[in-house]
């Protein structure tokens, strides 16, 4: 760091820590335990004017700089080495005003607090599909989830936000001011600026109809057809994620099940119990499954299912697509290595991306696979870092082999550090836009620790 360290920290509200100091090693760990950064020092702000002395500084004295809300992001991008982490995970609260159905939620929260305040109005924002995720991450790269589709991506109900941007400006973008702004951060990550609130529209979600079912591998290419054809005109109330997993050894499934690669759906409807067995009538049509759980339940336990089977600390490993139609080859070869999951908590999932977010356009947002179906994701994954390689190994084995029949880009938020080419596939035809509004915001490239968009000219 610089000569003014000592008075950086005293200008600061939040608690500093630096390498030495009680709390850093703590304060300083990712989400995924396969990441091992050391940042010279992070700040824990408490309010935007924290925010705001940090990009100062960090601009004035040519530190890198990250930028961390929940810390889930799987290459660790809301840390560095070497340079000063904002880290948000102070900066909590979330204002529900039921009347107009909107929630403003502070920069430093997670799903599960947002779930928790609106829940009691009957209300929800679509967000994703774990509620330790932080808010800032799954939304400025898009935020699919369980609502896709029937309310849209998460970006699609953000109505603003509050920024302090790389000269230190403290703004608000939405569409009546900074539209351009506006405009990038849905869907082109943290490019632009430190997000302190977002302001979302609310659905009136409360409980759904929601729970797996799971089949035998053997019968997996039947169901990836049969699950091909339904969810592309099924009813928007009602969505489906596909999986290959390993049956966790857990109270909520049978024993029998235990330890048993499957492969399954994991619904999710806004309609009543039997609303939502009308509109699941196909699937007896279907192998016959092995575990049929569809139930009625809270959203915020739906959106927390998966949280103590994974929990922070675990080693990850990522590779993404988007997907436009499942082959009968490339069903092959998801079958293939679907069937050889190398841990338990390794997976496959397609989400479901088509209905609200197809009725947005192209251009409408930064994020522009508003055509594909699915947003796929491959995650080898275990606690163990001796497996690391063999989770790494596999995972990009498996995308190597699916790749080909996959559109060009990835879903952001899916994404480990894949170099820029893999970046400006992603956004397509919106990524020379994307370039001009970084100019405009951050001419020098300052918030560049993300999936970086360097401005044009550079």
């Amino acid at each position: 760091m610089t000569a003014d360290y000592t008075e950086f920290r005293g200008s600061v509200r939040g608690e500093t820590l630096e390498p030495g100091d009680a709390g850093y090693h703590e304060a300083r760990k990712l989400y995924n335990g396969m990441i091992d950064k050391k940042p010279a020092l992070i700040a824990r702000c408490v309010d935007v004017a924290d925010v705001m002395t940090c990009v100062n500084y960090a601009r004035d004295n040519g530190i890198l700089l990250a930028v961390r809300g929940g810390g889930h992001n799987g290459p660790g991008l809301g840390s560095c080495d070497g340079g000063l982490v904002i880290d948000l995970s102070r900066m909590k609260g979330v204002r529900v005003d039921p009347a107009v159905r909107t929630a403003d939620v502070a920069g430093g929260c997670l799903w599960g607090d947002v779930d928790h305040a609106t829940h009691a109005f009957g209300m929800a924002v679509p967000a994703g599909i774990v509620s330790t995720t932080g808010v800032g991450g799954l939304t400025l790269g898009g935020g699919i989830g369980h609502l896709s589709r029937k309310c849209g991506l998460t970006i699609d109900n953000l109505l603003a936000v509050d920024m302090v941007l790389a000269d230190g400006r403290f703004v608000t973008a939405n569409d009546e001011q900074h539209q351009d702004l506006y405009w990038a951060v849905r869907g082109g990550g943290g490019n632009f600026g430190v997000v302190t609130n977002f302001r979302f529209r609310l659905h009136p979600v409360g409980m759904v109809s929601a729970g797996p079912m799971f089949w035998a591998m053997e019968d997996a290419p039947e169901v990836m057809r049969r699950y091909e054809e339904f969810i592309g005109d099924a009813p928007e109330e009602l969505n489906g994620f596909f999986a290959f997993l390993v049956v966790p050894p857990v109270p909520l499934f049978p024993e029998a099940l235990h330890m048993r690669t499957v492969c399954g759906v994991v619904w999710c409807s806004t309609a009543d119990q039997e609303r939502t067995s009308q509109m699941l009538e196909p699937t007896a049509r279907w192998p016959k499954p092995l575990l049929s759980g569809v139930g009625p339940m809270p959203l915020p336990v739906l959106n927390s299912l998966f949280d103590g089977l994974f929990q922070p600390g675990l080693q990850w490993y990522w590779k993404a697509d988007f997907v436009d139609h499942l082959t009968d080859e490339s069903i092959a070869r998801h079958v293939k290595f679907g069937s050889n999951l190398p841990t338990m908590f390794s997976t496959m999932h397609l989400y479901p991306i088509n209905g609200a977010v197809h009725r947005v356009g192209v251009n409408a947002t930064a994020f522009s696979y508003r055509k594909a179906k699915w947003a796929e994701v491959i995650v080898g994954v275990d606690p163990d870092a001796a497996n690391a390689g063999k989770i790494t190994e596999w995972a990009k084995s498996y995308w190597d082999a699916v790749h080909p029949y996959s559109a060009p880009g990835a879903y952001v938020n899916f994404m480990m550090e894949e170099g820029s080419a893999r970046v400006e596939a992603t956004y397509g035809e919106n990524y020379t836009r994307l370039q001009q509004v970084k100019a405009k915001y951050d001419p020098q490239n300052l918030f560049r620790v993300n999936q970086n968009i360097p401005p044009s000219g550079k």
